[in-house]
């Protein structure tokens, strides 16, 4: 009884955010990251354009042209699509399966069409299937366009160099909670490839439960693009012990944690992630991540102001100097990324905060995020 009452406020929040003029964004945000995410794909019908700043009252992208002769992807897109059975639920039938591939297909090729710049890999399909099975082709075109262009821009490069920065950022997150599993991964040189298909399917290749994948999408569409590999350290982090047990070489390590279990605690790990982002912010991590940041402007840089609100300066004072044009690009971060490095938390600071602890840190992420509407922060330039 109790459950239920909380979900029906829950809903009511979050219609009661939806139905405000403006849409009160910051409020389902607030919402898609708390526990139980939007609770149904109705909901999500609602929230994700919102959350995307994607007006559904504009027409959905359309071409005239024969996509499927025309474009050089068209082989590995039927490839990758006629793969991806298991991305459908059990006992749908054959024929409506089938239809919603052909569906999948056509707006892979139509977003590759319209944004030239963009390369298709193989991984896409998972994500663009999530947001065709909750939105249906029409929505799910517009949704996934704008994702495309924005938080999943890095992974549709000529070259993977800024996918594998991305993946530079896991090691030094694990490394500020727990040195210990960080030094026997480095020892054991298993690098970060294992975490290559979360990061670039948002874990839609590797959980067979659909609930469990819309409930993340929830989380990252709400988040910083970097979110997922925050969650995928999460991952690891929780394994600890399972790591530790494994023989200390490349091989072993890489084949346990490639095998994703899927009984994972999503609501706790969802929390622990929020509190690592506002402990160890991007910014605070990025003279550690191996590479050098990329010299054009990426997915993670269009979120400086969050960074900033992230390293505990005053974001409103932050957003006000960025929008009157007072902090010369050069000094936006110079604070941040010069801070002496974060002294690391033992596990238990981290992994062992108490429920209470992990909400208001969480609270912390969604107070970040609530600065950006009155501000009129332009999320998605």
């Amino acid at each position: 009884a109790d459950f239920n009452a909380k979900r029906k406020k829950k809903v009511a929040e979050i219609y009661q955010a939806l139905n405000s003029e403006p849409t009160d964004v910051a409020a389902l945000r607030r919402m898609a990251i708390s526990e139980g995410g939007l609770l149904t794909d109705e909901i999500r019908r609602k929230v994700w354009p919102k959350l995307l700043n994607v007006n559904t009252n504009d027409p959905p992208p359309i071409s005239g042209k024969n996509l499927r002769q025309m474009s050089k992807d068209y082989q590995q897109v039927l490839l990758d699509v006629r793969r991806s059975l298991r991305r459908f639920p059990p006992g749908m039938p054959e024929e409506q399966r089938e239809g919603l591939q052909e569906e999948l297909i056509d707006i892979i090729l139509l977003i590759l069409e319209r944004n030239p710049q963009l390369h298709y890999y193989q991984g896409y399909h998972d994500i663009v299937v999530t947001f065709l099975l909750v939105l249906g082709e029409r929505l799910a075109t517009s949704l996934v366009e704008k994702l495309s262009t924005h938080h999943l821009r890095d992974f549709m490069d000529p070259t993977m160099d800024n996918t594998k920065h991305i993946l530079n950022y896991l090691m030094p997150i694990i490394d500020q909670v727990n040195p210990e599993l960080h030094d026997f991964m480095q020892s054991a040189e298993v690098g970060t490839i294992f975490a290559l298909s979360w990061l670039i399917t948002w874990f839609g290749h590797v959980l067979s439960d659909f609930r469990h994948v819309v409930r993340l999408y929830d989380f990252f569409l709400a988040c910083h693009p970097l979110m997922p590999i925050y969650f995928a350290a999460v991952i690891v982090l929780y394994r600890e012990q399972e790591v530790l047990d494994c023989d200390c070489d490349m091989a072993s390590v890489h084949h346990l944690l490639s095998q994703i279990p899927q009984d994972l605690p999503y609501e706790t790990l969802i929390s622990r992630a929020g509190d690592l982002f506002v402990q160890f912010p991007p910014s605070e991590l990025a003279r550690e991540a191996a590479a050098p940041p990329p010299p054009r402007e990426t997915a993670a840089s269009t979120f400086k102001d969050f960074e900033l609100a992230s390293a505990q300066q005053r974001p409103d004072m932050v957003l006000r100097q960025r929008f009157r044009g007072l902090l010369r690009p050069d000094e936006r971060t110079k604070d941040v990324l010069t801070k002496p490095r974060t002294n690391r938390f033992v596990k238990l600071a981290v992994m062992g905060l108490t429920v209470a602890l992990g909400a208001a840190a969480l609270a912390v992420v969604k107070s970040a995020l609530e600065w950006a509407p009155k501000f009129q922060l332009q999320l998605f330039p």
